[in-house]
């Protein structure tokens, strides 16, 4: 075990506002566009969404799922969610009608707020349930300016142990679960990555990826805490997220592995004033040393890795006060607050310093349970959290990864379950058998292949199941290669033996390269 406790007091996250208020009123929060918002006028936003939301029903007890991508109003109504007291439920903006309906009938919210920008389209999905456009929500809100005293009342109690939100991890059944976090293990969430990053109220960031994962979430609530500033952009553009960098004065920034990779093969990286940024965290894929070199011998930015999860946020973080000890073999240290063993794959036994098996969690920042209760079951163990990944942990507490128990393919830091593609490749009718699994790839991390029994006499071809899954699911989830066999290798109980087609993979052999 791995790591002190954190012994600060948790409070419910509708305090992050109240206290950068207090604090940092003048200060830059947030920058959109050409616009900035001080922390007083985005309390203000934040407030008259909240009046507009109450007005709705939304409160103690209710469940708001959002569905939109990087802007003002979607940080207004995650700070007015909490400011109510209700659940905040993180819809991917990518979900296409299959997985929305999933998730929806999963979690059962009272009200949806969206933008209209998203792959499904709600307003047409739900019809049994308030669906609220993110627009309308802004209009109302400004129309309470010109009312005296709206905006400024305080909404309900909140209890730290209510669920403050939901967010999305999917699964070994194909669909993805849904990931309870209370006021107080997002506070341990918070202070942990706050800690972690070394953030003070000076630091500069910017969030270019979709906001509904648990990073992007984690990201701004950890800025509000600090009471930072954050530039906010529609979508990931390098060039922009570059530029911003030398305006802004970014200190901190955020890449998963293609994002690292874009910033490497900058024909023009030279050209950009990078010099205000401390580090580049890398997360969720497995840090790319040449990669990682590339970057520092190109612009003289390190790279900081760091690992996490939906269920346990923050589990390992190279040390931050201390870059001539990073490490690109190794994913860090864990912060304080989280513990962090080594169990035997077989029997469960916990394993001694070097020895390689599954990695387990125990914080206070730990998820409460999955939606549905019944995976549950398999994911925690005596109060440990089962990470499903290998790995290691030396003598002087630096983790390493080497494989992973699940199956789960993750592409661009997502998680994909072959499951899922399995069952909407089995939808066709010429579809005998399949298997999907994932192969490393450098620009993603992984990517999706798919190896598929057709019937004998089937004129299906490989362009029309991978377009057949590309309108069924999210983007990420789409099927990279597919391999046209005889058959699909499987154990005597029907167990599918992912290793051997990994093992036997050919890049040359019968494929449809995406």
């Amino acid at each position: 075990m791995y790591g002190p406790q954190v012994t600060a007091e948790p409070r419910p996250l509708t305090h992050l506002l109240d206290d950068a208020l207090v604090h940092r009123a003048h200060h830059v929060a947030l920058r959109m566009d050409a616009v900035d918002w001080s922390y007083q006028e985005l309390a203000g936003l934040v407030d008259r969404f909240a009046d507009y939301l109450a007005g709705l029903g939304v409160g103690r007890g209710s469940r708001l799922a959002l569905c939109a991508g990087n802007n003002v109003e979607f940080v207004g109504v995650v700070l007015a969610t909490a400011r109510l007291g209700a659940t905040l439920v993180m819809v991917s903006t990518a979900w296409r009608e299959r997985e929305v309906a999933h998730a929806v009938s999963l979690t059962d919210p009272t009200h949806i707020v969206h933008d209209g920008a998203g792959a499904a389209r709600l307003d047409q999905l739900v019809t049994d349930r308030p669906v609220i456009r993110l627009d309308a929500v802004r209009a109302h809100a400004d129309a309470l300016r010109s009312i005296p005293g709206a905006g400024h009342q305080r909404h309900g109690e909140v209890g730290l142990d209510d669920v403050a939100v939901v967010v999305f991890s999917s699964g070994t059944t194909g669909l993805p679960k849904a990931v309870l976090h209370s006021h107080r293990t997002m506070h341990h969430a918070i202070l942990h990555w706050i800690v972690s990053l070394g953030m003070t109220s000076d630091d500069r960031l910017q969030i270019a990826t979709p906001p509904s994962h648990i990073l992007g979430l984690l990201n701004l609530l950890a800025v509000v805490a600090a009471g930072a500033s954050v530039r906010l952009h529609r979508r990931f553009d390098l060039d922009a997220v570059l530029t911003a960098i030398e305006s802004d004065r970014i200190t901190i920034e955020m890449a998963v592995a293609p994002i690292a990779l874009a910033i490497a093969a900058h024909p023009h990286l030279e050209q950009f004033d990078l010099s205000s940024l401390r580090y580049i965290m890398w997360g969720a894929t497995p840090v790319t040393p040449s990669v990682a070199e590339t970057i520092h011998r190109r612009c003289g930015v390190g790279v900081l890795p760091a690992y996490g999860a939906s269920e346990l946020p923050v589990i390992a973080v190279n040390p931050v006060d201390r870059p001539e000890q990073w490490r690109l073999d190794s994913v860090g240290l864990t912060p304080p607050g989280v513990e962090l063993r080594v169990v035997d794959l077989e029997t469960g036994a916990v394993l001694g310093p070097g020895s390689a098996g599954e990695l387990q969690g125990r914080s206070p920042s730990s998820m409460l349970g999955y939606l549905p209760a019944e995976a549950n079951d398999a994911a925690f163990v005596d109060g440990w959290y089962r990470t499903g990944d290998v790995g290691a942990i030396d003598a002087d507490g630096w983790v390493t990864i080497t494989d992973r128990v699940k199956e789960m393919i993750k592409v661009n830091g997502f998680q994909v379950a072959p499951a899922e593609i399995e069952a909407v490749l089995l939808g066709h009718p010429d579809v005998v058998d399949c298997a999907v699994y994932g192969i490393a790839h450098e620009r993603t991390g992984e990517a999706v292949v798919a190896a598929v029994v057709l019937a004998a006499d089937s004129a299906a071809t490989a362009d029309e199941l991978r377009t057949l899954v590309a309108d069924s699911l999210a983007g990420y989830k789409r099927i990279h290669e597919i391999r046209l066999l005889a058959q699909i290798p499987r154990l005597p109980s029907g167990k599918v033996l992912r290793r051997d087609l990994r093992a036997t993979h050919l890049p040359e052999e019968s494929r449809a390269a995406g």
